[in-house]
C-alpha cells in the first residue's frame, strides 16, 4: 500500500475518524426515501456555511468541473467576461472561459498581492458589455486572500454577475453569499469542510438563472449544464434530484463533517485556523523563515513561506516525507522552488500535529547544520494558549 504521510498541503488535509466511518457504511442507492433524508439534511447543513437561500446543488466532481460548469452557463462564445488573476488558480478560470472562446478582460494582480476593487470598478466602467466577473477568493497558490466583501459590492454596484471560486476559503473563514451579493459560488469537500474529495457544491442566485436562461440552450453540453441539474431537482426532485449517480458515501461523510464543525460553531471553525495559522508564522519566523504574504493579506488557512539559500524546497520536502512522514506544499509557475506552503487544514490545525511539524522544521534545520534552541520553533504555541479556542 501506498505510504500515508501526516498532511499539511494546502488540501486535502487528514480528517477525523467519524469522517471515515460515516463513508465505510455498504452503498447506498441515490435515490428514494434513505438517500433523500440524507440530501436534505446535507443541504441544510452547507447553507450555513454559505449562509445563502438560493439554489445549491451537490455535484460529484472536482469544483474545477463545477468552475467550469458555472462559467459555462452563464458566458457565450465571443462574450467579454472580466477574471480576476493574481495567482495560479486565477490563471485557471482564464484557461476555462477560453475554453469557451470567450474575451477575457483581465482583472490583475501581482503575484503576492490582493485584487484591487478599484481596478475592478475601473474595468466595469471600461467593459459595460462584460456581464459576468470571476475571481478566487483564496488563491491557495500564494496564500493571499483576496477581499472578497469589498470587491462583491462592485460587482453587486455595477449590476453585474460574480462567480466566485472559494473552494479552499469555504469554512475557514467568514463568507456572507446571500448579504455579499455572491451570485455563484463554489467550494469543494476537501478543504475546509474537512472530508474528502469527489464532490463539490454550487449556489446559484436568481440573478444569475437570469442570465443562465439568457444564453442560447444549445452549445454547451449536458452534464456541466446548470439547466441539466435546475431540471432534474424540479423534476424528480421528490425522489431522484440529480441527473447522475451521486458518490453517496462520499456526502454521509460531508455530512459527518459539516455536523462535527457546526457542532462546535463556525466562529469556533474560523478561530481553529487563524489560531493554527499564527502559531506556525510566529514558530517559522522564530526559526528564521520568512513568510511570503504580509499579515494583512495572509490566508489563515493556508501560509506561504520563502525559500532559505540553505536548502532548497525539494530538499526540505524530500527531507520532512522520508524521515518524519509528512507531506507540505511547494509551488506553481514563477514561484515554484521560490516558496513552500503549509497548509492547516483538518488535524494539521490540531496542537499534536502542530507540534510535530514544528519539532520537525527545527530538526531539519539542525540536520543542515544551523543552530537552532530547542523548542524555538514552538513560541507560538507558548503565546497562543489553548484556552483562546472557544470550547
Amino acid at each position: 500500500m501506498p505510504t500515508h504521510y501526516k498532511l499539511f498541503t494546502p488540501g486535502p488535509g487528514d480528517v477525523d475518524e467519524d469522517v471515515l466511518l460515516a463513508m465505510s457504511t455498504p452503498v447506498l442507492r441515490h435515490f428514494g426515501p434513505d438517500y433523500m433524508e440524507i440530501y436534505r439534511e446535507t443541504l441544510s447543513l452547507l447553507r450555513q456555511f454559505f449562509q445563502t437561500h438560493n439554489d445549491l446543488f451537490i455535484i460529484p466532481g472536482p469544483a474545477s468541473a463545477l468552475l467550469d460548469m458555472a462559467i459555462g452557463s452563464l458566458v457565450r462564445s465571443g462574450e467579454k467576461v472580466i477574471i480576476g488573476t493574481n495567482g495560479f488558480f486565477g490563471d485557471r478560470l482564464v484557461d476555462i472561459a477560453n475554453g469557451y472562446q470567450a474575451q477575457i478582460v483581465p482583472f490583475t494582480a501581482a503575484l503576492g498581492e490582493p485584487l484591487d476593487p478599484q481596478v475592478l470598478r475601473r474595468l466595469l466602467r471600461e467593459h459595460p458589455e462584460a456581464r459576468v466577473v470571476a475571481l478566487v477568493h483564496h488563491e491557495t497558490g500564494t496564500s493571499i486572500l483576496n477581499p472578497l466583501r469589498e470587491l462583491a459590492a462592485v460587482v453587486r454596484e455595477a449590476g453585474r454577475i460574480l462567480v466566485v471560486d472559494t473552494v479552499s476559503s469555504m469554512g475557514g473563514v467568514e463568507i456572507r453569499v446571500d448579504e455579499w451579493g455572491v451570485d455563484v459560488c463554489i467550494t469543494s469537500a476537501n478543504k475546509c469542510l474537512e472530508a474528502m474529495p469527489g464532490v463539490g457544491f454550487i449556489s446559484v442566485s436568481p440573478r444569475a438563472w437570469e442570465l443562465v436562461d439568457s444564453q442560447p440552450a444549445a452549445g454547451h453540453g449536458w452534464y456541466l449544464n446548470l439547466r441539466t441539474w435546475r431540471q432534474y431537482a424540479a423534476e424528480w426532485g421528490s425522489w431522484h434530484p440529480s441527473p447522475v449517480t451521486m458518490p453517496v458515501n462520499i456526502i454521509l461523510a460531508v455530512r459527518a463533517s459539516m455536523r462535527r464543525i457546526l457542532r462546535g460553531g463556525l466562529e469556533a471553525h474560523y478561530a481553529k485556523y487563524a489560531r493554527a495559522s499564527q502559531i506556525v508564522r510566529r514558530g517559522l519566523e522564530n526559526l528564521g523563515f520568512t513568510l511570503y504574504a504580509p499579515e494583512d493579506t495572509a490566508s489563515p488557512i493556508v501560509t506561504g513561506v520563502c525559500a532559505r539559500p540553505e536548502f532548497s524546497v525539494h530538499e526540505l520536502m524530500q527531507w520532512l516525507a522520508d524521515e518524519r512522514g509528512m507531506a507540505i506544499g511547494g509551488a506553481f509557475g514563477a514561484l515554484a522552488g521560490q516558496i513552500f506552503r503549509v497548509g492547516h487544514l483538518g488535524k494539521a490545525a490540531e496542537d499534536e500535529y502542530l507540534v510535530e511539524f514544528l519539532t520537525a522544521m527545527e530538526d531539519f534545520l539542525r540536520h543542515k547544520g544551523c543552530e537552532v534552541p530547542p523548542g524555538a520553533g514552538l513560541i507560538g504555541l507558548d503565546e497562543l494558549q489553548t484556552d483562546l479556542l472557544p470550547a
